[in-house]
């Protein structure tokens, strides 16, 4: 029996983190069926309700590595100092944590976009994976999105140095393909499919929160507190989503659901979906059940089971779009980031299908739902073709991790 320790892996809060855990075990064990899985955790308890069955998978969540320094230092290497950005992770890690990784057989670094610039200098994810790497362990960066880092030109020397160490960078769009291969420059890098495409549906009955009354079916929406950080100056984006909601039932005749996906699991409210949202529900609560919200307690595999059962969905959150354009829903993606360009390029050959956050307003998601209208048919086409081409993607991204684990 091989076990895997998954680094980038903290909260399944995020829902689009718990489906990319639950897809790469399930994608690796398709492999190799026997294989065994560290998963870090920041609260055990709350993540194992999340997925109840997860011992069954081979899964055991342990105790995530949490610096008390790491907030102060990523704030400290904002700093225009060389030296600083050249670091990366300096400080030492617990024996307890050194034991853990120097017992399993491989490393699988996930998260999607940590290794970017969205959430500052990617440097404990670096000091982690760089200590599977120390170790002699096999390390693979699984699924991601990667950079740019032209914002920090002092970083880019110490990021390409870390990522040629890799055994394997699995990118999961062409964006960052490109930019690895061509900018950085990086020969260790497979172009893959984000493994949340083949997350399997868990049931769920709707008829609690399904909207009602409207004739032409269920529009999904997502939006979150993150496109705050990247809207026009002086614009109110709840206003415009509201503004948009009453144009979709009263002159398109469509029923609203409104779908987070990342909620805090303690019920915090940074970052969370369903608090951003609150009061977009509550404005438009004169249209009855018309429009109607997701309750909170869902995972990411029923979250995916709703999503299927829309018409459209027009989504902010990366993962809540993978689970719709996975399940053959036409969807918009309103992007902050390379990686929903990358992600719908691949799919559709265009960005048609992509609305960049800076531009979201009422008349832009009236247009984007009118092309949706318009060219239904294709778009569930283009989806139908890629569902099986994405499988076998997957499929043969994990046989390279499995044969890398197995030497």
């Amino acid at each position: 029996m091989k076990t895997i320790y998954l680094t980038g892996q903290r909260t399944f809060s995020n829902r689009g983190c718990e489906a990319i855990v639950r897809s790469t075990v399930h994608a690796i064990r398709r492999i190799a069926p026997e294989t065994r899985f560290l998963v870090p955790s920041d609260d055990i308890l709350r993540d194992s309700a999340q997925w109840p069955d997860a011992a069954n998978h081979g899964v055991v969540l342990v105790q995530a590595y949490k610096a008390p320094y790491t907030r102060p230092w990523v704030h400290a290497q904002r700093l225009p100092l060389p030296w600083l950005k050249r670091l990366g992770w300096p400080f030492p890690f617990p024996r307890w944590l050194r034991e853990q990784m120097a017992s399993v057989d491989g490393v699988l670094s996930v998260g999607g976009d940590n290794y970017s610039l969205d959430y500052r200098l990617p440097s404990p994810l670096m000091g982690l994976d760089g200590l599977a790497l120390r170790l002699g362990k096999p390390t693979v960066l699984w699924g991601a999105s990667v950079g740019p880092f032209e914002k920090e030109q002092m970083f880019i020397p110490a990021i390409c140095k870390h990522l040629a160490r890799f055994d394997l960078v699995g990118v999961r769009e062409s964006v960052s393909y490109d930019y690895l291969t061509s900018e950085l420059q990086l020969d260790n890098v497979m172009q893959m499919v984000d493994s949340a495409f083949i997350l399997e549906k868990v049931p769920v009955t709707t008829e609690a929160f399904w909207p009602t009354g409207a004739p032409n079916g269920v529009l999904g929406l997502n939006v979150s507190p993150l496109v705050e950080r990247y809207k026009q100056v002086g614009q109110e984006l709840r206003s415009e989503v509201i503004g948009f909601i009453r144009t979709a039932i009263e002159e398109y005749g469509f029923n609203v659901l409104l779908v987070p996906h990342v909620i805090p699991l303690d019920g915090a409210e940074k970052n969370n979906d369903a608090r951003y949202m609150t009061p977009i529900l509550e404005a438009t609560a004169d249209l009855g059940r018309s429009v109607s919200m997701t309750p909170v307690d869902l995972n990411a595999a029923q979250i995916k089971d709703v999503i299927a059962k829309l018409r459209f969905f027009i989504g902010a959150r990366t993962h809540a779009t993978i689970a719709a354009l996975s399940t053959g829903v036409p969807t918009i993606s309103i992007a902050y980031s390379v990686k929903a360009r990358g992600i719908n390029r691949d799919l559709f050959g265009h960005e048609e299908v992509v609305l960049p956050t800076p531009l979201v307003s009422t008349t832009t998601l009236e247009e984007r739902l009118q092309y949706l209208i318009d060219n239904e048919s294709t778009l569930k086409i283009a989806l139908a073709k890629r569902k099986s081409e994405y499988k076998q993607n997957i499929d043969s991204a994990a046989t390279r991790v499995v044969e890398f684990i197995h030497g």
